[in-house]
């Protein structure tokens, strides 16, 4: 059996896996800011429901990720609470 090194054990478990994870992410070309608030909103709601909410967002703030809901939180909210742990 070989063992999953590149998959962390908590995103096995994300309730974003599946069909619709495309709404965590912007989509290719442009999208107004209705569509993005909306694509968020479901986003967020299903992060809402996710069991490993925390452990995601913990390593989405770790990579410093640039892009995508993560955790229940967008690029700019992410960066916010990066900032708030420099001060």
């Amino acid at each position: 059996m070989v063992a999953i090194s590149t998959i962390a054990t908590w995103q096995l478990r994300a309730a974003c896996r599946g069909p619709h994870a495309e709404v965590f992410f912007p989509p290719e070309g442009t999208e107004h800011r209705h569509e993005r608030m909306e694509r968020e909103l479901e986003a967020k709601a299903i992060c809402a429901t996710c069991v490993v909410r925390i452990p995601c967002l913990d390593y989405a703030l770790a990579i410093e990720e640039p892009i995508g809901i993560w955790g229940g939180l967008n690029e700019l909210e992410r960066k916010r609470i990066s900032h708030q742990r420099l001060e």
